[in-house]
């Protein structure tokens, strides 16, 4: 398991021009309460969206969602 002094032994070997980004990026990882908050706003409105549908449709719509989750993470992707 890393421990905290691990990782601040590894920044010591960052090149003092990717400073600025690997601030950047540690930055982006923090929880952002604001963000947070507006994207249960945006959540929270889809609420209720599927009431008008019937039962069989709703199935098929959620084993179309699982086709396509199956689809999409389920290869290999090079880098």
């Amino acid at each position: 398991m890393l421990t905290l002094n691990t990782i601040l032994e590894e920044l010591n070997d960052v090149p003092v021009d990717r400073l600025q980004d690997l601030y950047s990026y540690i930055h982006s990882l923090k929880a952002n309460p604001k963000k947070s908050q507006a994207s249960k706003k945006k959540i929270l409105s889809y609420v209720g969206l599927f009431n008008g549908m019937s039962q069989r449709d709703y199935d098929d719509f959620l084993k179309e969602v699982k086709r396509t989750r199956t689809d999409l993470f389920d290869r290999d992707i090079n880098l």
